[in-house]
């Protein structure tokens, strides 16, 4: 299988795939973070099937389904971005928009009278017929996202981990999660014409679920998120082209659900050794960060920068 794989970089399409997958795996994983910190995992699971009611009105006026799926996602997500603060409420709401979603893309699905395929590929994506062209429309497009996050990333990361502090110090909350939403539902849909609306959501959820098990810093959680993306993107394009049978989504979700199970039932122990390695060099320390750590509270490392200016 090991000559399989590398006999297959030879390929032109094997080559794109795995270029386009690093650009979605990176943006997917960084902007996925931020989701998991703002109790918008829901939200990331909604937008993909959104943008499938969206391509499906395309196609049924005879447009390109691109231009369905940034509208539909870039309007849901700013709706979400104004609902109710409480995650319950916000759940909520984002759930019956959703649905209402799905029954207007069944609904434009039914009017259509040819063959939906571009609306069917939405779904799936086709990873393996990416051309060179579409590199470079995803490179720049996920260049110019992880720009914009870059530099809203400290006010981001303030108002995501403690949203009231960070509205007293007079930051723009409700500004930053409508900016943070549209940038979530243009990664979205860019990454959905390549993936598929089912595995954007594997590459949202998967990779920064397991990063904040693993680490409690922003920044560290962000790298190892980055780096299991792109472990997941590239161990289930080349085990697929290997294998000529299982389509490469089922490897990067299945890759993923098992590091995600590894990480869950490893990290406890691991935190705990490392919280009883600090007791042992300083007990006080110690004290002031299990209470931290109990409190989930990690905006202080925010907020002193802030304070320092």
């Amino acid at each position: 299988m090991i000559n399989s794989i590398i006999d297959s970089l030879q390929y032109e399409f094997v080559r794109n795939a795995l270029l386009a997958g690093s650009c979605i795996a990176i943006v997917a994983a960084v902007v996925g973070y931020f989701l998991i910190a703002r109790g918008l995992t829901f939200a990331g699971h909604a937008l993909p099937n959104i943008g499938f009611a969206g391509a499906a009105g395309a196609v049924l006026l005879g447009i390109s389904p691109i231009y369905g799926l940034f509208v539909f996602t870039i309007v849901a997500g700013i709706v979400i971005a104004l609902l109710g603060k409480e995650v319950r409420e916000r759940d909520i709401s984002i759930g019956v928009i959703m649905t209402l979603a799905l029954g207007l893309g069944v609904m434009f699905l039914s009017l259509y009278s040819g063959y939906a395929e571009r609306v069917y590929g939405v779904l799936f994506g086709s990873i393996l017929g990416i051309s060179h062209s579409d590199v470079w429309i995803m490179a720049v497009t996920c260049l110019l996202t992880l720009l914009a996050i870059l530099l809203l990333y400290r006010p981001l990361l303030f108002s995501s981990f403690d949203p009231m502090v960070a509205l007293a110090r007079g930051l723009p909350v409700r500004m930053l999660a409508i900016i943070f939403m549209i940038l979530t539902a243009i990664a979205v849909s860019v990454s959905i014409q390549i993936v598929g609306a089912l595995l954007v959501f594997t590459l949202l959820v998967g990779p920064a679920a397991t990063a904040v098990r693993l680490a409690h810093r922003p920044v560290w959680a962000l790298l190892i998120a980055v780096m299991l993306g792109l472990s997941y993107m590239w161990g289930g394009i080349l085990l697929a082209v290997a294998n000529g049978i299982w389509p490469a989504s089922f490897y990067i979700a299945t890759i993923s659900f098992i590091v995600y199970l590894i990480a869950r039932v490893v990290s406890p122990y691991w935190i705990g050794q490392k919280r009883r390695s600090q007791a042992g060099r300083d007990p006080i320390a110690h004290s002031l960060a299990s209470t931290q750590f109990a409190h989930e509270s990690t905006s202080s490392t925010i907020i002193e920068p802030a304070e320092r200016r």
